[in-house]
C-alpha cells in the first residue's frame, strides 16, 4: 500500500503536536461542528459523538484521505466539562474538582474516506486533583490560560502542579490525541508508523 494521506480534524496545537511525534506527512483542516452537548448527554457519549463528527465533516470536504478527528470531556461525577472559554468558567471548573477524582474521556476517531470506514474508540484517564487555595488557582489559570482545554487542566503544562495522581493507559490521552489508541487504528487501515 501506498502512502495514505493523513488529515488532523482540529485546529488545536496540542493535537498538532501530538501527531508530529508520529513523524508522518499530514494536513490539518478546521471541522466545522457545534461542539455544545446535547441534552442528557453523558460525557463518554459526548466526547465520543464529537470526535466522530469532527472526522466526519472533514472527511466529507478531504477526499480521499484518512481522518483524525479527537474529542475530550472531562466527566466530573457524570456532569461534562468541557472548554472552559473565559477565566471565570475556568476557577469554576477548577473549583468543582478539587480533592476529587475527574475522568477526561480522550475520544478518537478515525475515518478511511476512500474506504467509507470508520473506527472510534475513547481512552480515560483518571486525574485526582489537589486542594488549593482559590489565590493559587486564579496564579496558574493567568500563568498558563488554559481557556481552550477541558477542565482548564493543562497538564503538559503548569497544570501538574493542580493534580495529586493521574491513571491512564495512554499518557498522551490526557494531552487531547490518544497516540497509543491511534497508532493501533492506522495499522488497522494499512498504516504502520514504523515502516516508513
Amino acid at each position: 500500500m501506498g502512502m495514505e494521506r493523513i488529515v488532523l480534524a482540529s485546529t488545536s496545537p496540542y493535537r498538532r503536536a501530538l501527531l508530529q511525534r508520529l513523524r508522518l506527512p499530514f494536513e490539518v483542516v478546521a471541522p466545522r461542528v457545534d461542539e455544545a452537548t446535547l441534552p442528557g448527554e453523558a460525557p463518554l457519549a459526548t466526547a465520543l459523538r464529537l470526535a466522530r463528527a469532527k472526522a466526519e465533516d472533514v472527511a466529507a470536504r478531504a477526499g480521499d484521505a484518512l481522518v483524525i478527528g479527537s474529542d475530550q470531556v472531562a466527566d466530573v461525577a457524570g456532569v461534562a466539562l468541557s472548554k472552559p472559554g473565559t477565566h471565570d468558567a475556568a476557577l469554576d471548573q477548577l473549583e468543582r474538582m478539587q480533592g476529587r477524582t475527574i475522568v477526561f474521556h480522550t475520544a478518537l476517531a478515525l475515518v478511511d474516506a476512500a474506504r467509507g470506514a470508520t473506527q472510534v474508540d475513547s481512552v480515560p484517564t483518571a486525574v485526582r486533583f489537589r486542594r488549593l487555595p482559590r489565590a493559587e488557582l486564579d496564579a496558574y489559570l493567568r500563568a498558563e490560560t488554559p481557556y481552550d482545554c477541558a477542565g482548564a487542566a493543562k497538564i503538559e503544562g503548569l497544570g501538574i502542579a493542580l493534580v495529586e495522581a493521574v491513571e491512564s493507559d495512554d499518557p498522551t490521552a490526557l494531552i487531547g490525541l490518544p497516540l497509543i489508541r491511534l497508532v493501533a487504528m492506522l495499522e488497522r487501515f494499512g498504516v504502520r508508523v514504523l515502516a516508513r
